[in-house]
């Protein structure tokens, strides 16, 4: 599991030396060192191990058969940005990862970045953005934290 905040920076060739933490979580989901990097909700990048990536790619291929809220043409459309942007990255003995162009343009990456663990992947944030985001939910983390506790005890709440 992909837990934790950190504040690393982008070198002037555009790599991110990743916390040791996250990859060596990377590594043991994986068994490699081969990650892909793809756009993510809100203007994030999401990080995957390989095979992590290759199971959601077929969760999502399954959407429509599974529960038939979802067109196949919206599934189609989503897998088409998802693997357009993607990229597959492997790390160097540094510990560092290179962002290509397209997805640093489109998470708005200069230098300072905030990279978060979320579960099953991880993410990275331009520094301001990401606190922007942070500011606009932790004041209904509380109240959603009491939701979600309800839904985990069988309860609904009022």
């Amino acid at each position: 599991m992909f837990l934790g905040t950190f504040q690393p920076r982008l070198d002037e060739k555009a790599r991110l030396i990743l916390p040791a933490r996250l990859r060596e979580e990377a590594a043991r989901v994986d068994g490699t060192e081969r990650l892909v990097i793809t756009k993510g909700q809100e203007h994030c990048l999401t990080v995957w191990p390989a095979v992590r990536f290759a199971e959601l790619a077929e969760r999502i291929r399954a959407l429509p058969a599974a529960n038939g809220l979802t067109s196949p043409k919206a599934v189609r459309d989503h897998l088409r940005v998802l693997y357009a942007s993607a990229s597959e990255q492997g790390v160097d003995k540094q510990g560092r990862i290179t962002l290509p162009a397209h997805l640093r343009d489109y998470a708005g990456l200069e230098r300072d970045v905030t990279v978060i663990g979320a579960d099953t992947h991880f993410e990275i944030w331009d520094a301001g953005r990401w606190r922007e985001y942070l500011d606009a939910r932790e004041p209904a983390f509380a109240d959603l934290t009491e939701e979600v506790a309800a839904q985990l005890a069988g309860d609904r709440p009022d």
